[in-house]
């Protein structure tokens, strides 16, 4: 039984989705100040107010190496960005049951850590 089929039967998600999810609730956590750290050391506000979605946007550095964009700062900014404008950020937990209502899979296509 391959690896596929037995998420399927197990109704779970991939690894690689997991991680995603996980790595967008860190997000939130050092956003918010849930985590005690400088938000300034891991994320930066984008400066255009008037998009689509949420208004807790993140500026995307750009990396042209592979190495760099498996780093959390680097990966989850598009997935975070196109978080729909219902997301919950008033509490994590809220966070956390808007997000598994997303799909995330098309974050994962092309990505450097599943090479």
């Amino acid at each position: 039984m391959s690896y596929s089929d037995r998420l399927a039967a197990l109704n779970l998600p991939s690894l690689e989705l997991r991680r995603l999810r996980n790595d967008l609730i860190w997000c939130y956590k050092i956003l918010f100040g849930v985590v005690e750290t400088p938000v300034d050391n891991f994320f930066e506000f984008s400066l255009v107010k008037h998009t689509r979605g949420h208004c807790f946007k993140l500026f995307k550095r750009h990396s042209n190496t592979c190495a760099r964009s498996s780093f959390i700062t680097e990966h989850v900014v598009n997935a975070w960005n196109s978080l729909p404008r219902d997301t919950h950020f008033n509490c994590v937990a809220g966070f956390k049951r808007s997000i598994a209502k997303v799909d995330f899979t098309t974050f994962l296509k092309g990505d450097c850590m599943l090479s």
